[in-house]
């Protein structure tokens, strides 16, 4: 399974984004799909994760009510919609495939995140 992110970029704080991931190669609807972040001198961080039906969403209590995971199995993509960013968002994103509300089994190349004060 291969996991590509993308949509990172710089924004104003307040602003928006939508970060998407492309699953390719052995793909399978019924792995779960998660975000992580890691900022600058910080250990990686759960930030959401949505179900194999797309049933369940995870949120990490930091942006509860600002972002929204959702997925589109029909093209093997998850989407993380980013609102009202804050600079401690920044960070670089991963996206991660695997089993449960910490879906951690796969992972793909993160996608740069900078908010700006």
């Amino acid at each position: 399974v291969q996991l590509q992110a993308s949509g990172g970029g710089l924004v104003q704080a307040g602003g928006s984004l939508r970060l998407s991931c492309a699953t390719s190669g052995r793909t399978s609807i019924t792995y779960a799909r998660g975000w992580f972040r890691q900022a600058p001198g910080k250990e990686r961080e759960f930030v959401s994760s949505i179900s194999g039906s797309g049933g369940s969403t995870y949120y990490a209590d930091s942006v509860k009510g600002r972002f929204t995971i959702s997925r589109d199995n029909a093209k093997n993509t998850v989407y993380l919609q980013m609102n009202d960013l804050k600079p401690e968002d920044a960070a670089v994103y991963y996206c991660a495939a695997g089993w449960g509300d910490r879906p951690m089994k796969y992972w793909g190349k993160g996608t740069q995140v900078t908010v700006s004060s």
